[in-house]
């Protein structure tokens, strides 16, 4: 069996999630939008879901527009408000975001530049946090002719999590948009979006084990979009079709869930499990570094970096070897790209090319992560004896 610690890609569904699903597809299979009971009842799914995810985002139903995952919920946060401000802002023609955003993000701002808008990037140090004094500076000398500001609550590869309030309540002073992509936020850690600063938010059911195929997109009332997706009056005519309603329910079901976790002290074992896991990895290999280890980070993610060894071909030998995790690089027409986020934060192409990312689940147990280490080990170990020959 795969010992799996790949969860910043995607997590198993939780057994309550394959049940209502199931039952969603057997049972209460109706249109959503239709007036007889199969369709009340599929109905009903979605109003369910909706305030499960409601509840554990801590908006108003409202507010919550379910989409088909994370990216489509970015696309539709920056060039749905994009798109809208163009023609009633036409002043505010900048799009900013950091350098460390997932390509649902940065190719969403490109589009916008596209379309005649002004792309700026924003820096970060190099543990991956986002310069404030340059973002300061850029709203004093040009906060009105900013549009949208997109910033990652907490990274996908290496769990660095940004001061998002502080970022949100400086854009809203000088009335920029502010959307965050929480994919790897929300389920995870506790959250009120009515406490926040944050205009537009993001996020995935997968993430958090629900459904690939679900997620959500939260936009603060007042703030206007222009639907990407026409043909129907569904989620109050922002994204127009028949609704996934299996996959919605078992996203509210996934909620749920993590709801009930939140409340207890999955978080704090989480990250005891996590300290441990790195310590112990690091005494393995010598110069091997944490990347983002000085920031505040996701209690289940680490990026470690093993200078002198190619993060691909050891992600090929682990997974032969049983273990599932995923590297800070990708293998493109044969060469070594590395890492995005990884050289936004200046980090040296050689240590980049050699970064892992390990991610716990909540069920992520003390005695997976000890066979993790000694796979780990036996591998690395391996890999010296040939160099050795």
């Amino acid at each position: 069996m795969m010992l799996y610690l790949d969860n910043n890609a995607t997590t198993r569904p939780a057994p309550e999630v394959v049940d209502c699903m199931r039952a969603c597809l057997e049972t209460d299979w109706g249109n959503p939008s239709s007036s007889h009971r199969s369709g009340i009842a599929a109905r009903r799914r979605i109003d369910l879901a909706r305030g499960a995810a409601s509840e554990l985002i801590g908006c108003a139903p409202r507010e919550l527009i379910f989409t088909s995952g994370g990216t489509e919920a970015a696309n539709l946060a920056i060039l749905g408000a994009w798109n809208h401000l163009r023609t009633s802002a036409p002043r505010r023609r900048i799009l900013a975001c950091a350098g460390t955003e997932h390509p649902a993000v940065l190719d969403s701002i490109r589009r916008g530049g596209d379309l005649g808008g002004e792309v700026l990037t924003l820096p970060v140090n190099h543990e991956g946090i986002l310069n404030l004094d340059f973002l300061d500076q850029l709203l004093e000398q040009r906060g009105d002719e900013l549009a949208i500001c997109s910033v990652m609550w907490a990274n996908n590869e290496t769990g660095v999590i940004q001061p998002i309030e502080e970022i949100a309540a400086r854009c809203r002073a000088r009335g920029v948009l502010f959307h965050t992509d929480a994919v790897q936020w929300v389920g995870r850690e506790p959250l009120s979006f009515r406490e926040t600063s944050i205009d537009l938010l993001s996020c995935s059911g997968h993430k958090f084990h629900g459904p690939k195929g679900a997620g959500a997109l939260v936009v603060r009332d007042g703030v206007q979009l222009r639907s990407a997706q026409l043909g129907g009056p569904q989620e109050r005519e922002r994204r127009g079709g028949t609704e996934n309603v299996a996959a919605i329910a078992g996203f509210g079901v996934a909620c749920e869930l993590a709801q009930n976790w939140l409340e207890g002290d999955g978080r704090r074992e989480g990250l005891r499990l996590r300290k441990q896991f790195e310590a112990r990895m690091l005494e393995l290999h010598e110069g091997a570094v944490v990347n983002g280890g000085g920031a505040p980070r996701l209690w289940n993610t680490t990026n470690l970096a093993l200078p002198g060894h190619q993060a691909q071909a050891l992600v090929v030998v682990l997974s032969e070897r049983g273990l599932a995790i995923s590297g800070g690089a990708a293998c493109a027409s044969g060469s070594i790209e590395v890492s995005g986020v990884l050289g936004a934060m200046g980090i040296e192409p050689e240590r980049a090319a050699g970064s892992l990312r390990i991610s716990l689940s909540r069920t992520t147990s003390e005695a997976q992560l000890d066979q993790a280490v000694e796979v780990f080990e036996a591998v690395l170990s391996l890999i010296r004896r040939q160099s050795s020959i």
